[in-house]
């Protein structure tokens, strides 16, 4: 796992190479200079979309959260290794994953996720739709609310109204007594 701009340096490094296999003019040398800025593509490519975020989305697609896990935990220094939208995502794959066993570290991750952004709006609306179950199960109905109609605009393709709806009717089902907080205990008799 290199650092983001280290990738970007070797790329422009092989590049370099390449066209000094070019002008170099021997036989043979031509189809290296070919070769070396596929290489550098290669390099380029990977500063843009990050190995590790890509292994560890095919992972979460074949529903392996163990793996998925592990590739997340490859990446050692987020903010050094990831650009600011795949920092996004890390922080939405680690909540998705955490959201099964741990719901407050997932709130975190989720409300950071959504902070940095999310390049695709189905996968903003799915992260406000995820905080905001989160966000109802701890008793915070009008929060839940507000990112559950978030998520509702964001959705253009209507691939989450079931889910949307799912959470709506349970909103309505559930009755969250009002907290009263400052107000003493005092009996009527």
């Amino acid at each position: 796992m290199f650092n983001k701009y280290i990738k970007i340096v070797l790329a422009l490094l092989i590049f370099a190479f390449s066209i000094q296999q070019f002008l170099d003019g021997a036989v043979g040398s031509t189809g290296n200079g070919v070769m070396l800025i596929l290489l550098s593509l290669v390099f380029v490519l990977l500063f843009f979309r990050n190995e590790f975020l890509i292994l560890a989305f095919f992972q979460l697609r074949k529903q392996n959260l163990e793996g998925a896990n592990r590739w997340l935990n490859r990446i050692k220094n987020p903010k050094s290794a990831l650009t600011t939208k795949q920092q996004g995502y890390y922080n939405y794959l680690k909540g998705l994953i955490l959201s099964q066993e741990n719901m407050n570290q997932a709130e975190k991750y989720f409300r950071t996720a959504i902070t940095l952004g999310l390049n695709m709006d189905h996968d903003l609306a799915m992260a406000k739709l995820n905080l905001a179950g989160i966000l109802f199960t701890k008793r915070r109905k009008l929060e839940a609310q507000k990112l559950l109609k978030e998520a509702q605009d964001l959705d253009k393709n209507g691939m989450m109204t079931d889910q949307i709806k799912m959470m709506k009717n349970q909103m309505k089902k559930t009755n969250i007594p009002n907290q009263h907080f400052g107000r003493s205990n005092v009996r009527r008799r």
